[in-house]
């Protein structure tokens, strides 16, 4: 679909409209004004929305903000749920049905409101407990089973337990983790370009550089794509998840109107009040303060969001925006190699620590390669 932004008129905005009004983010229309026009008032409902979402809050429907938008009208029990393999089902009614299996002791794996495999091995086994119909699709007597049932336990945060716990079954040592790592942009994207030089360029040789301290440590190291490539975003998180990846990191940077905004920032999987991947945010906090430190890069802080690549790899998984290619002083330290070598080993060492579990761990900003290596052949 086209983008839709103020200005716009036409059904696409009125269909717009209609949702946003049924969420109770806009007025519903009574007669004052065009109901097929994009205003200031529907804007402000699109921010709020992306905002509640964890989209990029800009105020603008493209194709993300759009699906949300069609996810977030679907209830639980309004239409049969099971897992297409060619075009996985998503919707706010997936997400309560993972929500549900989670509160009842069954592993839905993450609530990211797509129905996948193990969306589909829990419901199973639901069904099976309970003696319903071992289909794996959710219909009204599913629904009806989950409304005679209080959950086990309220409260809580199921998926933490069984990641951490994972985490902990993988024991400390880099070697025979298998690494995403996603160079983002390329192809016939540049990314952000700014006095000839690239995002995708920079991005793809820091990954390299990522890459071969990956695997000089034990780690197997893929990238999401070649220098010539340009996967979507749903795409890359494909790939990772077809690899089996223990931990997906996406490398970007950044832009902005202003050339004074500066700084870093790392992003993971959540949203306000819903489901969270609560390694996916350990690993962002461990990135953040290891390069702030190292760099001494402004700290522009940790955020959940729901793009594609957070949200639908089944790994923990962080975007890095690295630094404002309009900012004349972040854009000269990304163009040094030395630099990229320096957050390549940041970026390294905020792995190290998140299969530590805080365990012989050192001070932010200390842990150096040597240290890694030393570290990994003592637990040889």
């Amino acid at each position: 679909m086209r983008e839709l932004r103020p200005g716009d008129a036409g059904p696409a905005v009125a269909e717009v409209r209609a949702t946003l009004a049924s969420l109770g983010l806009l007025p519903t229309a009574n007669g004052t004004g065009d109901p097929s026009v994009y205003d200031l008032a529907v804007e402000h409902a699109v921010r709020a929305f992306q905002q509640q979402r964890g989209l990029i809050t800009d105020g603008i429907v493209g194709q993300a903000t759009y699906q949300a938008l069609r996810d977030a009208t679907y209830r639980l029990g309004g239409r049969p749920l099971a897992y297409l393999v060619s075009a996985p089902v998503s919707g706010d009614d997936v997400l309560e049905l993972q929500e549900r299996l989670l509160q009842l002791g069954y592993n839905a794996g993450r609530p990211n409101g797509v129905f996948g495999p193990q969306t589909e091995r829990a419901l199973r086994e639901f069904q099976r407990d309970y003696g319903l119909t071992v289909d794996g699709m959710c219909g009204a007597e599913t629904v009806s089973a989950f409304n005679r049932l209080s959950p086990r336990a309220s409260g809580g945060r199921p998926v933490l337990l069984r990641e951490q716990e994972q985490v902990r079954k993988a024991g400390p040592r880099l070697r025979g983790k298998r690494i995403v790592i996603d160079p983002g942009h390329g192809g016939t994207d540049p990314g952000v370009t700014v006095d000839g030089i690239r995002e995708a360029d920079l991005m793809w040789d820091l990954a390299r550089r990522l890459e071969g301290r990956m695997v000089a440590t034990g780690m197997e190291a893929i990238l999401s794509r070649g220098p010539d490539q340009c996967p979507t975003e749903a795409q890359r998180a494909h790939f990772a998840n077809e690899a089996g990846s223990d931990v997906f990191i996406s490398l970007h940077n950044d832009r902005n109107a202003s050339p004074r905004a500066s700084g870093l920032a790392t992003f993971y999987f959540g949203t306000a009040g819903k489901g969270t991947s609560t390694l996916g945010e350990a690993l962002a906090g461990f990135i953040q303060r290891e390069l702030t430190a190292r760099t001494g890069m402004l700290n522009c802080g940790t955020h959940a969001k729901t793009w594609d690549s957070l949200r639908l790899t089944r790994c923990p998984a962080v975007r890095l925006e690295l630094g404002y290619l309009s900012n004349p002083g972040d854009r000269a330290r990304l163009a040094d190699p030395a630099f990229r070598d320096l957050v390549a080993e940041g970026i390294l060492v905020s792995v190290k620590r998140l299969y530590l579990l805080g365990e012989n761990d050192q001070p932010t900003g200390t842990f150096t390669f040597a240290d890694l290596m030393r570290h990994e052949l003592a637990k040889s």
